[in-house]
C-alpha cells in the first residue's frame, strides 16, 4: 500500500514521504495512529501543494532574517545591571536577555541560536556580540555573519 507519511517513523519513513510498506502494517500501525494516510492521488497533489507553501513561506522568513541581520549590524544595546566594586556581575547576562534587550531598544528580533555567545556575561565592559545565520542548503547554504555592540553598565 502506498502512503504519505505524516510524522516521522524511525527506519520507516519521514514526514511528507510518500513510500511503499506493506498493507498490514499500514493497516494496524499506521493509519490507526495517524501516522500516515493513504497516498490518493488528491492527497499526493494537496502534498505537491503545501511543500510549495513551505518553500515560499520558507524564502519570505529568510527574506526577513537577513534584512533584519542587516539592521542590526553596528547597533549599540545597553543592558544596566547590578555590580560589586570589581565590576563582577552579581547575576550574569544570558542570550536571552540580550535579545530582550535589541526587542527593546531597536525592535529587532532574531532566533536565540543565531547568536554567538561561548559563556553569559559576568562583567561590566562592551562586548561584540557575533551572530552567525546559515541558510538550508537547498537556497545555497550561504553563512551570513554579523555583530553588534553590548554594554553592560552598573546600576
Amino acid at each position: 500500500m502506498k502512503v504519505i507519511f505524516l510524522k516521522d517513523v524511525a527506519k520507516v519513513g519521514k514526514r511528507h514521504d510518500v513510500k511503499e510498506v506493506n498493507n498490514g502494517y499500514a493497516q494496524n500501525f499506521l493509519l490507526p495512529r495517524k501516522l500516515a494516510e493513504k497516498a490518493t492521488d488528491k492527497a499526493i497533489a494537496e502534498l505537491a501543494r503545501r511543500q510549495k507553501e513551505l518553500v515560499i513561506e520558507r524564502e519570505v522568513q529568510e527574506d526577513l532574517l537577513m534584512k533584519n541581520l542587516e539592521e542590526i549590524k553596528g547597533k549599540v544595546i545597553t543592558i544596566v545591571s547590578k555590580a560589586n566594586e570589581k565590576g563582577s556581575l552579581f547575576s550574569s547576562i544570558h542570550k536571552k536577555e540580550i535579545l530582550e534587550a535589541m526587542k527593546k531598544e531597536h525592535r529587532a528580533e532574531i532566533n536565540e541560536d543565531f547568536i554567538i555567545l561561548d559563556k553569559p556575561i559576568k562583567n561590566l565592559g562592551e562586548f561584540e556580540i557575533p551572530i552567525q545565520i546559515s541558510t538550508p542548503s537547498n537556497s545555497g547554504g550561504q553563512v551570513k555573519k554579523s555583530a553588534f555592540k553590548l554594554i553592560v553598565k552598573n546600576i
